[in-house]
């Protein structure tokens, strides 16, 4: 029934943090849920988490190859740690070995950082689409830094026409409607462990700068992985729908899986406003499976 945009696995246990699922433990969720396949996206940057190699997701997929589809993950930093790293030549490489995207660009610099817009060019140059998540604050954290309103979004989806680029996370959804304080854009770390912050609650007074966004750049798609778009979907049961119907060719479905008990509210909410009338059997099939069956160029 659906195609996963977004999800984590490793090859091998790591000892702390977060326990990532196997590829074994990701199909079986996948059959439980009714996920028939999904992209598999490296992790690269040591802000987040411990690095894996690209040959690791390309490893699962051809173990795999109906059910796991590779996306390769470069740190804009790798070859040269400078902003004329040839990084087409490894991005060309990885695409041709299969993989259908770039991503997650996770490091914790900003977007218009000229390393990132670096790897962002020869994306664009060798076609692959890249998913990229945000912060709020640069330096204990992980994710590209953009301002209140997201404008090196903008200024990066305006250099690079051709380049796809999937919003996800918390400092993207958080804007679907306007914000009442920058600081609900997204979590911080607390010194003695775990995260602070909240999603953005209530209904949708007024837009926000992702509908603007989405209308104005037919490069930027919508990621509808982890809680942060189910958050920003399911505040308003009004609004949600028409949103939607309004984008239905530019939203994927996805889950985020970082480890192997966790829930996969978005699916549910597709079907349960499926069955209420309240989207149509077009719109859930395109954001279910279709739109990642074009962009990802599967069938």
């Amino acid at each position: 029934m659906f195609i996963d945009i977004h999800a984590h696995a490793y090859r091998k246990p790591v000892p702390f943090v977060v326990q990532f699922c196997t590829a074994e433990q990701l199909l079986q969720r996948y059959d439980a849920a009714g996920i028939e396949k999904g992209a598999v996206l490296p992790i690269v940057s040591p802000e987040i988490y411990f690095p894996q190699a690209n040959e690791d997701i390309l490893d699962m997929a051809a173990q795999y190859p109906d059910r796991l589809i590779p996306f390769c993950n470069v740190d804009p930093r790798a070859l040269t740690n400078s902003a004329d790293a040839p990084l087409d030549r490894v991005l060309r490489y990885y695409r041709d070995k299969g993989c259908k995207g770039l991503g997650e660009v996770m490091l914790n610099v900003p977007v218009m950082h000229p390393m990132v817009q670096n790897l962002f060019k020869h994306a664009q140059d060798v076609g692959l689409p890249v998913t990229f998540d945000g912060s709020d604050q640069v330096g204990g954290d992980f994710g590209l830094y953009d301002d209140p309103g997201l404008p090196q979004l903008e200024h990066t989806l305006q250099k690079f026409p051709e380049l796809i680029l999937l919003g996800h996370g918390p400092v993207f959804w958080s804007e679907i409607g306007r914000l009442e304080t920058p600081g609900e854009r997204g979590f911080v770390f607390r010194p003695d462990g775990g995260q602070v912050g909240r999603h953005p609650t209530g209904p949708i007074k007024e837009e926000g700068v992702v509908p603007k966004l989405f209308r104005r750049y037919p490069n930027l798609y919508g990621d509808l992985s982890d809680p942060s778009p189910w958050n920003a979907l399911s505040r308003d049961p009004d609004y949600g729908p028409k949103f939607l119907t309004e984008f239905q060719d530019c939203l994927l479905f996805g889950t985020d899986i970082c480890f192997f008990e966790m829930p996969f509210p978005m699916a549910d909410l597709l079907k349960e406003w499926r069955g209420a009338g309240k989207i149509s059997e077009a719109v859930f099939w395109k954001v279910a499976r279709e739109n990642a069956v074009k962009l990802l160029g599967l069938e």
